[in-house]
């Protein structure tokens, strides 16, 4: 098992592009919660012209629930990327088989999805800023987590 990134309900197709591209590069599975916004078929992604696409590995789940039981029956921590969180990322304790999840670019999850959550955490922003594009903080939190475990390709 390795570090997983799940978007859920994603609703930007560029920055999914972007996630996916980065997925691809470090060797991470990319999971698909709910319904996006746009076609997740690989398909539809071929169309848009996403090279990486053959290097990297997409699951889909339908509901949250189901991707909620897959991941507890994996035995898999749930790490939330959240501008809610209290825990700054870099002094988190990074596991090798988390799932790193992804709200909706306009409006994060919903509180049954925060509160679900093992573990919230939050890349730190100057005051009375909003907050990051999730592909920027997603990839922050990646480099970090690989960076703790030693996931980090042999390249």
């Amino acid at each position: 098992m390795s570090l997983t990134i799940a978007l859920y309900e994603p609703d930007i197709p560029q920055n999914t592009g972007t996630i996916m591209r980065l997925a691809a590069c470090f060797g991470i599975e990319v999971h698909f919660v709910g319904p996006a916004s746009f076609p997740t078929t690989e398909r539809a992604f071929r169309r848009a012209g996403l090279d990486y696409l053959d290097h990297v590995r997409l699951v889909n789940h339908v509901t949250f629930g189901d991707f909620d039981a897959w991941r507890r029956s994996e035995g898999r921590r749930l790490v939330l990327l959240s501008t809610k969180a209290e825990t700054i990322y870099t002094g988190f304790g990074f596991k090798p088989n988390d799932v790193l999840l992804c709200g909706r670019e306009s409006s994060g999850v919903p509180e049954a999805v925060h509160a679900a959550a093992d573990f919230r955490v939050r890349v730190p922003l100057r005051q009375h800023l909003r907050s990051l594009n999730v592909a920027v903080c997603l990839a922050m939190v990646v480099g970090e987590s690989l960076r703790q475990t030693g996931g980090f390709p042999d390249g």
